[in-house]
Parts: structure tokens; sequence; C-alpha cells
């Protein structure tokens, strides 16, 4: 079933799929990279973790009227997922302040927003991924204004879907990354992996991190976390 290698990334290598243009195969590597590839390291059962979390998230998803490109886990490091033309933009979603918002605006750690930041990154990594704005967006990527407004749209909505979601396993979900492509037929879905790499989660009652930073900070066992998120998950099922 499985073709030849269409892209390998820092995360995930992505494959053909035998006698189907419009599917792929994704396979989660146990690679791990922060500060735009500056830091690196590999744990051993890592892909396995981001697959099987993901492989929880996008069916919530799919039964909460958001469509995406995944279609089924075909094994602990594997996935089936529509072919979507990737959107140049990695969409951040803040609920709370942490990272670099609060580096780049002077705001104070752990600040709650009123209403959740939607931000734009243009998905370059020869520039380091640039933060831009919606007329940036436009003249870099293939996307029209009302396409941009349903991205953004598509966003939140997703954050508060997630947000349920992790709360009902005491998680606070404080920020994560979306990617959007679109399928054959024209419409945009929601693209690559929903998984602590990509999200900022904290436990729900002590704000320990239970996600990529503890890598990042060197300030715990990024496989121990990583469990954690996906037992809680597979608890509520």
């Amino acid at each position: 079933m499985k073709a030849e290698l269409l892209y390998e990334g820092k995360a995930k290598k992505v494959y053909k799929v035998q006698n189907n243009p419009n599917q792929l195969i994704l396979t989660y590597k146990n690679d791990a990279t922060a500060f735009n590839g500056g830091k690196k390291a590999s744990f051993h059962g890592k892909g396995r973790l981001n697959n099987e979390i993901s492989a929880h998230i996008f069916p919530y998803l799919h039964e909460n009227g958001i469509r995406t490109h995944f279609i089924e886990k075909m094994n602990e490091t594997e996935q089936l997922v529509y072919q979507t033309e990737i959107i140049p933009l990695e969409v951040v979603v803040r609920n709370l302040a942490t990272g670099s918002i609060t580096k780049r605006l002077g705001i104070e750690e752990k600040t709650v927003f009123d209403a959740p930041i939607v931000e734009l990154f243009y998905k370059d990594d020869a520039l380091g991924d640039p933060l831009i704005n919606d007329e940036h967006a436009l003249f870099l990527s293939n996307v029209t204004a009302s396409e941009l407004q349903e991205i953004k749209e598509k966003a939140l909505m997703i954050n508060r879907k997630l947000g349920e979601l992790f709360r009902q396993v005491n998680v606070r979900l404080v920020d994560f990354k979306l990617e959007f492509g679109r399928l054959a037929e024209g419409c945009i879905v929601l693209a690559d992996e929903i998984s602590p790499d990509t999200c900022r989660l904290w436990d729900l009652k002590t704000d320990e991190k239970m996600d990529k930073d503890v890598f990042r900070q060197g300030t715990g066992d990024l496989l121990e976390v990583y469990e954690m998120i996906l037992h809680r998950l597979e608890a509520r099922s």
C-alpha cells in the first residue's frame, strides 16, 4: 500500500499510497526538535505516542463537525490521511500568555486572555517561520480574504472543542499550532497533527507542563508526560 517517500519533515515522513493519488500515509518519527531545529534528540516511542494521541483527537473533532485530513490509524506509528495542498501558514491560538508572546509584547506569564488570540506565522524554515499579519498572509499564500477568515473561524472552533476535550481529562489547553490544507475538491480542512508536539498542555490543578516544553526547557521526561496525556484520553473513551 505504501509507495515512495514524498516528503520528510522534523516529526513525520509522508508517503504516497499505491493506486490512490488522493491519499497519503503519515509515519510519525521519534525525533524531537526545538528552537527551529537548534535542539534535537530522539526518544524511542515518541512517534507511537503522537500517532495515538492524534488518532484520538481527530475523530473527536469529526464528531463535532470539524473536517480534517485524517482517515484512520493504520498501526502504532502510521495514519492514513487525505492528500491536501498545504497552505503555508501556521495558525496559533493562545488562551493564556506564555512562550514567545510574553517576550514580544511584554505580557506577564500566565495572563488569561479575555478572548483567544489568533496569530499567523509564515511557514518557511529558512526565515524562521516569521509572525505575519493578514495582508502578508494574502500576499504570501494562495488564500483569499474569505478563506483566511474561514481558517480563523475554524481555528477558534477547534479551540473551543479541544478546550472542552482536555478539560474533561483535567488538562488546560494553553495554546496550540494548526495547519490547514485543501482537499482535491478545493475545501479547506485541518491537516498535520494535534499532539503535545503542537499544543501547550498543563495539568488543570497543578499547572505541570505536559507537552514538548519539558524537552525545550529540560524540565521533565518527554515520554512520561506524553504517555500521561494518552492515558487520560484513553480513560475518557
